[in-house]
């Protein structure tokens, strides 16, 4: 996939993707790595967005991962501490997409890099005044 975007629009991350190309091998950390944020709060896994100034909620991220193959799965995976410090940390302004559907929804896109260069893009939906990461890719 191609991806066009201005410079000054992409957030640079300094963690670094996780590693590994086996689907268990990449899951079992990215899974450690989202029990860690789970376990700083009673209810829904949430982190907090410096460009929102408010939670965005984690969860929907999972059930939204197993809708695609193992191999998308893995990619995606992957990238998920990237995510989190972006949608954490980011300044820059996303692509704002308005739903035909669906009136009260709202998708923003933010665009990252990670440190080897690849870029990646995370998609925030907003419903009813919440926020809640969706996917990265």
């Amino acid at each position: 996939m191609l991806i066009t975007v201005a410079p000054q629009n992409i957030y640079k991350t300094k963690v670094i993707p996780l590693k590994g190309s086996v689907y268990k091998r990449v899951y079992k950390s990215a899974l450690s790595y989202y029990q860690i944020i789970k376990s700083r709060t009673k209810r829904k896994p949430y982190t907090r967005s410096t460009y929102f100034k408010k939670k965005i909620f984690l969860d929907i991220f999972w059930s939204h991962l197993f809708d695609k193959g193992r191999k998308i799965r893995t990619q995606r995976l992957k990238l998920l501490p990237c995510a989190i410090e972006l949608l954490e940390r980011t300044t820059c302004s996303p692509e704002i997409i308005k739903s035909e559907k669906f009136k009260r929804e709202t998708f923003y896109r933010f665009t990252g890099q990670t440190e080897s260069g690849q870029l990646f893009i995370v998609q925030v939906k907003k419903r009813n005044n919440h926020l809640y990461f969706i996917s990265v890719y």
